[in-house]
């Protein structure tokens, strides 16, 4: 199995000016030595389909080995699992009540997969696969459609631009653990992160264009708006056994910043705190707090970690971070849309699967790891 990291650097050190990588986009020029059928999997968090799936999603979530675990957890994990979601299905079918019944993830995951299918067959024979982490279409689902067919490499993708155990690292164990129900093993890369491809990087500064549009009839400058990335928040154990997750957010923001070339202030913080403890700070609410007291009136809001809108941008930022900030004293709250099927984000998801797959051997599949830089 091949692992490809993205970054051009170690840690936090920034890659390549985006602006000048942006020149040159001839990525189908890359796709001569790609296998000729490549299954390619989408990797997702998931979400509840209906009001009577949130307690059955938040028991996989809470199951889950890489999110909790303790001495013998493998014995009360289950127990535990049923015990917390059922004490948080109530508060939770709340928050998706507001978002009309369900989670929208499942079908934006789609239209983002059938768009990188439709961009990767202009030029080689590609299928596109999703695999959901705690609801429909699980892991295994995508397993038994891979296996129906006949392909002769497969590329990795989790759409977590930031590295973390938690996400990209639980969806790819998970994918490990249930792997053995393919006849045969596909010579495999890994897309372990992105947090600074270029690409990736233009669409977020295209969707914080957007945002800033609906700042137009501000008197003045667009430059009183302040840019508010918010980022899900991780637990400081686990960032303090070498994590990279914060890092990589940093990064992401330091060159969104870079290439939009705005003169807005500008903050990071963390939201999504799901357990006691020490998590990431500041946290978003925090954060509005302070900018009110310093008489801050309009605030842009950037997801900057998630790239598809679910319930910790439609319903915790976009109603209850907004019913904050407006108590606190914010009068212009706006939410910048998730990047979903921009076709720029989606150009920059066809590049990183033509280069993960010309790494991938034509005749076998190597058993370690080997870390590329692509």
């Amino acid at each position: 199995m091949l692992n490809i990291h993205r970054s051009k650097g170690e840690g936090t050190a920034d890659p390549w000016d985006p602006a000048t990588e942006l020149q040159s986009q001839e990525w189908m020029e890359d796709t001569l030595n790609t296998p000729n059928r490549l299954a390619v999997v989408l990797f997702q968090l998931g979400g509840p389909d209906s009001l009577d799936a949130v307690e059955p999603f938040l028991f996989n979530l809470f199951s889950d080995p890489d999110i909790i675990e303790f001495p013998f957890a493998r014995l009360a994990r289950p127990l535990l699992a049923r015990l917390v979601a059922s004490r948080r299905a109530r508060k939770v079918r709340e928050h998706y009540a507001q978002i009309g019944g369900k989670s929208p993830i499942g079908e934006l995951t789609a239209r983002q997969a059938a768009a990188l299918e439709s961009e990767l067959r202009r030029r080689i024979d590609a299928r596109v696969f999703v695999a959901m982490r705690y609801w429909h279409p699980l892991t295994e689902e995508a397993l038994q459609a891979i296996a129906s067919g006949a392909f002769e490499g497969l590329v990795l993708l989790p759409l977590y631009p930031q590295y973390s155990r938690t996400t990209t690292g639980s969806s790819l164990n998970e994918w490990r653990r249930r792997e053995t129900c393919l006849s045969k093993q596909l010579p495999t890369a890994v897309i372990r992160e992105f947090y600074d491809h270029p690409l990736y990087i233009e669409a977020v500064v295209e969707r914080i264009n957007e945002g800033l549009e609906k700042f137009g009839g501000l008197d003045g400058s667009r430059q009183s708006v302040h840019l508010v990335f918010s980022a899900h928040g991780l637990p400081i154990n686990v960032v303090e056994a070498g994590d990279p997750y914060p890092a990589q957010v940093e990064a992401t923001v330091r060159l969104v910043m870079k290439r939009g070339g705005w003169p807005n202030p500008h903050v990071l913080c963390y939201q999504s705190r799901v357990s006691p403890g020490r998590w990431l700070q500041p946290s978003l609410d925090s954060t509005l707090t302070q900018m009110a007291a310093e008489e801050v009136r309009n605030a842009l809001i950037i997801p900057v970690s998630f790239v598809t809108d679910h319930v910790e941008t439609l319903n915790e930022i976009n109603i209850e971070a907004r019913a904050h900030a407006q108590r606190a004293g914010i009068k212009h709250f706006e939410l910048m849309p998730a990047l979903n099927d921009s076709p720029t984000f989606i150009r920059a998801l066809a590049d990183l699967v033509v280069h993960a797959a010309n790494s991938l051997p034509g005749d076998q599949c190597h058993d370690g790891s080997v870390n590329l830089s692509v």
